[in-house]
C-alpha cells in the first residue's frame, strides 16, 4: 500500500489551499465553494494552527447565530489539529481519521504543511489497491 507522499504526488491539485487566522469566515466559505473542497487549513506564518471545515461552519456559526461576514476564523476553526507524516501509510492515516471521525488530515513535514488529504482521497486509493491485488491474484490463479 502506498504511502502518504504518493498520495499526495498522485493529486490532480497539488497546493495546500489554506486561509489565515483572522479572516472573516465568509472569505473561507468563498475559497471552499471556488475549489470545490470541505475543509481549509488555517495558517500562521507558515505554521499550522487550525483547520476549518464544512462541519465547523454548520456547528460554530450557523447553530450559533453568528455571521460569517464579521466572524473569524480563529473563532470558529478546531485548533486541535491531527496531522499524519508523508512516510506513514495509507491504512495509518484511515485508521487516525476514523478513530478520532474527522475527514481532512493535514500531512506535515519539517513543521510544513505539505498536502491535505481527505477521507475520500484515501478510500479512493484503498479501493484502486484491492483492484489491484485482485488483478494480480487472479493472473496468478490462471497462470
Amino acid at each position: 500500500m502506498k504511502n502518504l507522499q504518493q498520495v499526495l504526488d498522485g493529486k490532480k491539485h497539488k497546493e495546500v489551499i489554506s486561509i489565515a487566522p483572522h479572516r472573516p469566515v465568509f472569505d473561507a466559505l468563498v475559497i471552499l465553494a471556488e475549489y470545490k473542497i470541505g475543509a481549509l487549513v488555517v495558517l500562521e506564518d507558515e505554521k499550522l494552527v487550525g483547520i476549518f471545515s464544512e462541519r465547523d461552519y454548520a456547528r460554530e456559526v450557523v447553530l450559533k447565530g453568528k455571521s460569517s461576514k464579521t466572524t473569524q476564523i480563529d473563532e470558529v476553526m478546531t485548533a486541535k489539529v491531527l496531522s499524519a507524516h508523508p512516510s506513514d501509510t495509507v491504512e495509518q492515516a484511515m485508521s487516525t481519521m476514523s478513530e478520532n471521525r474527522i475527514r481532512h488530515l493535514p500531512i506535515v513535514e519539517n513543521d510544513k504543511v505539505i498536502g491535505v488529504l481527505s477521507i475520500g482521497d484515501l478510500v479512493k486509493e484503498t479501493i484502486a489497491y484491492q483492484k489491484d491485488l485482485i488483478r494480480q491474484l487472479q493472473s496468478y490463479i490462471n497462470s
